[in-house]
């Protein structure tokens, strides 16, 4: 594709290297962008640039936050006893989503793979382990998409805590094998949370 500005040649390129946006589509969004006033894309520049650089991660759950610690961290209506453990702050918010859950989050930062280079030591566990060592923490809910590495770090968080007075339960498989947590429907979402089953029972299945 060959343009006539090396200006939107520029923005093209840039906004494409942004996930499932390829060359086309970038281009109609910069025209898009053109077309609008120049203090609407004053504005999207500026929120991306505040939260790029202002963006904080909660020191207690590990989710995106405006604070050292998060909205639903610090929201008295949670059950601080109950914990979901996820992956990443897309299953947060996918969970969120379903209004069918009303406990507290442990964002993991990934899943245990190998392959990638990713060990125990890369996600945020001793933290989560220190959590349920402190006696508080009543249930952990293992929320990890249903693939082998989320099979094998719920496994292994499992042999962590398993000599500790903590219930663990892994949602129910309504959520397909290899799916991702961000991709599933509210409403199977919101009752595998519900439907939950004790995780020794998912080890003999």
């Amino acid at each position: 594709m060959e343009f006539s500005s090396k200006l939107l040649e520029n923005a093209i390129n840039e906004v494409s290297q942004l996930p499932g946006i390829g060359k086309r589509t970038a281009l109609r969004l910069v025209l898009h962008l053109l077309r609008q006033p120049k203090d609407q894309t004053s504005h999207l520049a500026k929120a991306l640039e505040t939260v790029r650089h202002e963006i904080k991660f909660c020191s207690s759950c590990h989710n995106i936050s405006d604070k050292t610690i998060c909205e639903i961290c610090v929201n008295p209506h949670r059950n601080e006893e109950i914990i979901c453990v996820v992956e990443d702050v897309r299953d947060v918010m996918a969970i969120e989503s379903t209004s069918s859950f009303r406990g507290l989050y442990h964002v993991l930062g990934g899943k245990i793979s190998p392959m990638d280079g990713i060990g125990p030591n890369d996600l945020t566990i001793d933290s989560l382990v220190t959590k349920v060592k402190e006696g508080k923490i009543k249930e952990l809910i293992f929320a990890l998409s249903s693939t082998m590495e989320g099979d094998t770090t719920n496994f292994y968080i499992y042999k962590q805590i398993q000599d500790l007075d903590v219930i663990t339960s892994t949602i129910a498989r309504g959520i397909s094998v290899g799916d991702e947590l961000e991709y599933a429907d509210e409403i199977t979402l919101g009752r595998s949370i519900l439907n939950r089953i004790p995780f020794e029972i998912s080890l003999k299945s």
